[in-house]
């Protein structure tokens, strides 16, 4: 019995570790996904570096008590799966929205950003943003705009000089 109870510790203390040390934890329903689709899930949140475990809300409700995060134990209902990512605050958001767009029977119920509990509509527009590459993407392109407008100002100045002098 005593071995019982402190297994249950272990996973308690286990999820508030991984809540407390997460970027982003979003909470899912994954009732009515079969196992091939569960299996998909979690290969593109593992490419992504997301932890996807699936633990019993009495043991999940404990670790929010440790941790503060109480908000979310009424999300925490049926049958819970939690992804953890400690690295990109968006990468769970965007592939478990994009999962659930694909796969009705996933429903996203809400989510822990940066030490904050967040609602559904905020887990949607979490994953609306472009991901890390794209957000850099679009900061080289803003900062490279001005010196590539500048070269093409001085190549079209040049090539009207070389026309008037020719």
């Amino acid at each position: 019995m005593k071995a019982i109870i402190e297994k249950k510790q272990q996973i308690v203390e286990e999820i508030a570790a991984k809540l407390q040390e997460s970027q982003s934890t979003i909470v899912v329903d994954y009732r009515g996904l079969n196992v091939s689709e569960v299996t998909e899930l979690r290969k593109q949140l593992r490419e992504a570096g997301v932890d996807f475990k699936v633990y019993k809300n009495t043991m999940a409700r404990r670790a929010t008590e440790k941790t503060g995060l109480t908000e979310l134990d009424e999300k925490l209902v049926g049958p819970t799966a939690i992804a953890f990512s400690n690295e990109d605050v968006v990468a769970p958001a965007k592939i478990l929205a994009g999962f659930a767009k694909k796969h009705e029977a996933l429903e996203i119920k809400a989510g822990v950003v940066e030490g904050r509990v967040v609602s559904l509509e905020e887990v949607k527009a979490l994953a609306d943003l472009p991901s890390r590459e794209g957000l850099l993407s679009m900061l080289l392109s803003v900062l490279q705009a001005p010196i590539r407008n500048f070269a093409l100002a001085t190549k079209a100045v040049a090539e009207q000089k070389e026309e008037q002098g020719a």
